[in-house]
């Protein structure tokens, strides 16, 4: 059921979608992403302030492109539509959509009607971000052009009486200039929304929502001790006090005294109820000769279900399970279109625990984007060092050792992975990356050590900077700080005699190497 929001966001399967609705967020806007199957009588419920019909890869005249309800036009609501989301309206309104003479990708000059209200305070003109095949040939009745480019007269439209404007470009991406000045006009002076969305107002209303859902049941979570698990365990705690119960899995896979790490600081700092569980034998058996990416993480998953729930049944009243699932997990983990969503990693598990381990769940975190976790981290008075730990993945370092996994070679990253973050904190890179880690490669090379010749393992280090791990570009990390690091890695780990650097951007590699 949707709540109350105050922009919805119709995805037509944009590669964007996430970062319009980060961007109307960073205005202190709520906004919700939803799919074209929306009803009218679910808009009316929720009764929003504006809705944006995002951009996607298909022709309005494909057969079988998303569509919407165009009830929509007559609710009164402020509609923007964005470049698929523009000629969809259009073709609605009853408008004719074209293939385009010329395909426009990339940068624009488009030149702006300044008198509207969506382009206020705007310049002339100014360079756009296009990413179109199709174009608006002919305009419905009622509408105007407000934009245009050199590629074609209606780059914008609208129809000010019903509130309908769109845009053929994508005023989301950086590559716009003064694109979020296009979102902000549409915002406050179109749709005059307020700036209700904080982070402040987010925990309160979050702590009575886990208080009334949990009534007089504990709550038990699995704690990573990573940005989002620890979010997850303070705001638990702040609204359960000694009802929340926490369970780490020590999986054989993790960092270098990351248990030592993770005990200490929520016994003691934080005092939460916190059982350890060592359980490296028991993953490591389970992945012995397992080289599969994908079977790997389902080992973990498999291994980890059964670890917690033999821990989870010796708490007494305990049904519900909290898990630190974030919105970008919501949205990938649906299709909005109908059909199966092809599996690049299989390592969120959306809504997957509860039905095999018999709990309700409980998701305190899963209207938030990763910035925003952060920021609540903050307003919760945890310290920057917890709040700003890079990301690190689910199945640990069991997908950062190509091929087979086993304790000697866990080692090995280990102290590889410990010596990158060392450097990369004291050096000042550590906060201008999004990631920075180690892999080790299957791949042997010849070495000289002193007198001997090695034949030894190759490290790789990882580094990317980005927003929100969607897309990410690799690191211009100093040449002499990849020269400490991998000088030290050689020196100091056994069993590495040459270090390599990752400069390929997602997409179309990923981030993590499995």
């Amino acid at each position: 059921m949707i709540q109350q929001q105050d922009v919805l966001i119709i995805d037509f399967g944009s590669q964007y979608v996430q970062l319009i609705a980060r961007r109307i967020r960073e205005n202190k806007v709520h906004s919700v992403v939803v799919p074209p199957g929306i009803s009218l009588r679910e808009i009316k419920e929720v009764s929003p302030r504006g809705i944006i019909l995002s951009g996607g890869p298909s022709s309005v005249y494909d057969k079988g492109a998303p569509t919407f309800d165009k009830g929509i036009f007559t609710l009164g609501i402020p509609v923007l539509g964005i470049c698929y989301g523009m000629q969809l309206a259009g073709k609605l309104a009853g408008g004719t959509i074209r293939k385009s003479g010329k395909r426009e990708y990339g940068r624009a000059v488009v030149k702006f009607d300044r008198r509207e209200p969506l382009f206020n305070g705007m310049p002339q003109e100014g360079v756009t971000w296009m990413s179109h095949r199709d174009k608006v040939a002919k305009l419905p009745s009622g509408f105007h052009s407000i934009a245009g480019s050199a590629n074609t007269k209606n780059a914008g439209f609208a129809h000010p009486g019903k509130k309908i404007y769109g845009v053929q470009f994508h005023p989301e991406v950086v590559h716009t200039a003064n694109g979020g000045k296009i979102l902000k006009n549409f915002l406050f002076n179109i749709c005059q929304c307020e700036k209700t969305w904080t982070m402040r107002s987010f925990i309160k209303s979050k702590v009575d929502e886990i208080r009334d859902e949990a009534g007089d049941k504990d709550v038990i979570l699995g704690l990573s001790g990573g940005v989002d698990s620890t979010v997850c365990a303070v705001l638990l705690q702040r609204a359960l006090g000694g009802k929340l119960h926490c369970v780490f899995v020590d999986n054989g896979v993790l960092r270098k005294g990351e248990r030592e790490k993770v005990k200490g600081l929520f016994t003691k700092n934080f005092k939460l109820d916190l059982t350890v569980v060592d359980a490296e034998k028991k993953f490591l058996d389970a992945l012995k000769g397992v080289s599969s990416p994908e079977r790997k993480r389902k080992i973990i998953g498999r291994v980890f279900i059964e670890v917690f729930n033999a821990s989870a049944r010796k708490i007494r009243n305990v049904e519900f399970l909290a898990q630190g699932t974030l919105y970008p997990d919501i949205i990938e983990s649906r299709s909005f279109f109908g059909g199966p969503s092809e599996t690049i990693k299989s390592h969120h598990n959306v809504g997957g625990l509860p039905k095999k381990m018999g709990f309700k769940l409980i998701e305190p975190l899963r209207d938030l984007f990763k910035d925003e976790v952060r920021e609540v981290g903050k307003e919760l008075g945890l310290a920057d060092e917890l709040t700003a730990r890079h990301p690190f993945p689910g199945p640990g370092l069991a997908v950062r050792i190509l091929g087979p996994v086993n304790k000697e070679r866990l080692d090995i990253l280990r102290e590889v992975d410990w010596i990158i973050i060392d450097i990369a904190k004291k050096s000042g890179v550590y906060k201008k990356t999004w990631q920075i880690f180690g892999v080790l490669l299957p791949i042997k090379s010849v070495g000289v050590m002193g007198d001997m010749r090695t034949y030894e393992n190759t490290a790789v280090i990882r580094a990317v900077t980005s927003t929100d791990g969607m897309t990410a570009d690799w690191a211009r990390v100093p040449y002499d700080v990849l020269g400490e690091m991998s000088n030290s890695i050689i020196n100091r780990v056994r069993g590495v005699n040459r270090v390599v650097y990752d400069i390929s951007s997602k997409p179309p590699s990923t981030i993590e190497w499995e």
